[in-house]
């Protein structure tokens, strides 16, 4: 039969040993940030639920622990630490570019913001 090949282990691969290393190198360092999201996550939580943050700086800590939380999601995630990505960082820049003056002219004409 034809099927029979799909059984047996595929012996030979078309990585290398230094890619390969490199490959688990970069899953353990994806393991490890997926671990240090969830625990700001559970200390953003934890934090605010058990009110060892005083009330006044509750929202700018959540803020700052968003804040690294999206830096290390930009970075790892999606790979912007990586070489030849300039494309999507100009976009992204370009987003940022547009959304903050955006979001704060709407925050004006609805009127939460009064300046």
């Amino acid at each position: 039969m034809a099927d029979e090949h799909l059984s047996t282990p595929f012996e030979k691969s078309a990585m290398t040993a230094a890619e390969k290393r490199a490959m688990k190198k970069e899953i353990k360092h994806q393991m490890i940030m997926f671990v240090l999201m969830l625990f700001l996550t559970v200390l953003a939580f934890a934090a605010v639920a058990a009110d060892v943050v005083p009330h006044s700086f509750a929202v700018p800590f959540i803020l700052i622990l968003a804040f690294v939380q999206l830096l290390l999601q930009l970075l790892f995630f999606m790979h912007m630490k990586d070489k030849d990505h300039t494309w999507a960082t100009v976009f992204m820049v370009t987003g940022i570019f547009v959304t903050v003056p955006t979001i704060a002219s709407l925050m004006l004409l609805i009127g939460t913001v009064k300046y």
